[in-house]
């Protein structure tokens, strides 16, 4: 485990050898005074043994983003999360909070931060949000039978006047999983993504209400199969697109492996507990 500004300094220094690579891909991949700096910092804390304040990951307004299922009044949501894994969760618990941002008055100018964070990636890097309404279809798995078998129809695809090969996708389901279905990357609302389990049903806790998508917390914004979400900009933009990095993912941040971490809400009652699903 290590101290948020520990954590920072070792980015710092991955990030300069990145830049330093890019320059002179015959440059050290570290320096002398790197290496000892990652010697030292690398063998970092026993656990912490006390209270640990919860870290910031997102703040989204209404006026921004939709919310769904937001309390009446509520226009700002807050998302922490305890930077450990806790019991049989593989990742941060996170906590909700809904406001209204015209009662938002006495604003810390430095949140408190924990002694320890527990991995590396569970510290989000801070960035700004550029959001971006999409169209989404839900995964393949929640389709019936017959729709999934309409989808595989080549003559389909063809009739439509559409060369889903040219994609690179070997059939059209994949050219469905990769380019229409569930968008990868963060997002509000939209449908659940499936993939380590199969779909199955998400009652609230308190009562039974199905509950609804809110936040989808990712690994990366896209991935080798699916850069046909990447955002027109960096499609142009000549630095190297390396998965797990700058800019497919910009908050540093990893879920379990590279998948995601969903919350879901009860939309019959807010304020009851929500749910959290990794897939």
């Amino acid at each position: 485990m290590h101290s948020p500004d520990e954590i920072r300094i070792l980015r710092r220094i991955h990030a300069a050898a990145a830049e330093r690579r890019l320059r002179d891909p015959q440059a050290p991949a570290i320096t002398p005074e790197e290496r000892e700096i990652e010697q030292r910092l690398r063998e970092g804390h026993p656990w912490f043994d006390g209270p640990i304040p919860m870290i910031p990951v997102a703040q989204l307004y209404a006026r921004d983003v939709p919310l769904p299922a937001s309390p009446p009044g509520a226009d700002l949501l807050q998302v922490l999360w305890c930077p450990c894994d806790h019991e049989e969760f593989a990742h941060p618990r996170t906590a909700l909070f809904w406001r209204s941002s015209a009662s938002v008055t006495d604003v810390l100018e430095a949140p408190p931060e924990p002694p320890v964070v527990q991995f590396d990636w569970y510290l989000p890097e801070p960035c700004v949000l550029a959001p971006e309404q999409i169209t989404e279809y839900p995964s393949p798995l929640e389709l019936s039978k017959e729709l999934q078998q309409r989808l595989g129809d080549v003559n389909l695809w063809e009739t439509a006047g559409f060369a889903w090969d040219s994609t690179g996708a070997t059939d059209p389901q994949e050219f469905y999983f990769r380019n229409l279905c569930h968008a990868p990357g963060w997002k509000t609302g939209g449908w659940t993504r499936w993939g380590l389990t199969d779909p199955m049903p998400r009652p609230c806790h308190e009562c039974g209400t199905e509950t609804t998508p809110l936040l989808t917390i990712a690994s990366s914004e896209w991935n080798s199969g699916s850069k046909s979400w990447m955002p027109e900009e960096e499609r142009t933009n000549p630095t190297p697109l390396l998965l797990g990095t700058p800019p497919s993912n910009f908050t540093l941040l990893d879920i379990a492996g590279a998948y995601s971490l969903q919350l879901h809400v009860c939309p019959a009652a807010p304020e009851h507990p929500h749910i959290e699903l990794v897939q």
